[in-house]
């Protein structure tokens, strides 16, 4: 399986490659640029399209993900120009690096109007993917509910690509300690939410895992990630979804905890153990 782990690009694109390698990963994650900065970069195309280059001689699937602060659902007109432009550079450095799309959180908005939170994310997918044509996509993630409750049914997920003007550049990356947290995946429901994603067309456009475990227990909104079979939602229910028919092809992406006392390294060789042989 396509199994990796979030990688810092503090050395450079090629150098988080090649740290996904050491590691004994098949896939990895990055930030393109400052993980808390919306300013545009000037980045070493050279190194990106280096970084393509080895991943494709290593099996290696990537994916990028945006910096924190981008909100699709911003309703300031400055900060959105600023998100826009942030968003084009974000995919522009994911191109280049050979990655299979730009993952980005469903949108939230806190006004008294959630319909115009949901039409604020429709127009800036629009304005940001109408100026695209490459061929990395950008991937809407799942969201645990803290803070608002915008994008944690799939309903959601498929009704927003399917309202913008280009829905074939958008995709899903599928994240379970946001799922569980959120309450779309109970930890026992998973057939039942393979059946809906499929009916929906969900995991057809599904291109990405973030694997996570949760700190808090099911229901409670709140986004907190904790190592796989160290969390709430527990080895049993992890398993289940590995071994999932239908699966096996995307990259599963840790964005776990990680120290000298348990490295990505390490928890990587436990995900293995629990895949069915």
């Amino acid at each position: 399986m396509l199994l990796g782990s979030h990688v810092s690009i503090r050395n450079g694109y090629l150098s988080a490659a090649k740290e996904a390698v050491s590691l004994g990963a098949k896939s990895f994650q990055y930030f393109p640029k400052n993980p808390r900065s919306l300013s545009v970069k000037s980045f070493d195309r050279r190194n990106a399209e280096n970084c393509s280059r080895y991943c494709k001689e290593h099996g290696l699937v990537s994916v990028a993900h945006t910096p924190y602060p981008t909100n699709l659902s911003v309703e300031d007109p400055v900060m959105r120009e600023v998100t826009l432009r942030s968003l084009l550079n974000d995919l522009d450095i994911t191109e280049a690096c050979g990655s299979v799309g730009l993952v980005v959180h469903f949108g939230k908005y806190n006004g008294s109007d959630p319909l115009q939170g949901y039409r604020l994310m429709i127009d800036m997918l629009n304005q940001v993917l109408m100026d695209w044509d490459g061929n990395a996509k950008l991937l809407i993630e799942n969201m645990a509910g803290q803070g608002g409750k915008m994008g944690i049914t799939l309903e959601e997920l498929v009704q927003i690509r399917r309202l913008t003007q280009v829905p074939e550049k958008i995709g899903y990356c599928f994240d379970t300690c946001h799922a569980f947290a959120s309450g779309l995946w109970t930890g026992d429901n998973w057939s039942a939410i393979m059946e809906k994603g499929t009916e929906l067309g969900y995991f057809d456009n599904l291109k990405a895992i973030h694997l996570n475990d949760s700190v808090y227990p099911g229901r409670s909104f709140k986004d907190r990630h904790a190592n796989v079979g160290k969390g709430y939602i527990g080895e049993r229910s992890i398993k289940e979804l590995l071994n999932a028919s239908g699966l096996t092809e995307l990259p599963f992406i840790l964005e776990t905890p990680y120290s000298a006392d348990y490295s990505h390294r390490e928890e990587l060789r436990y995900v293995h153990s629990l895949i069915a042989k």
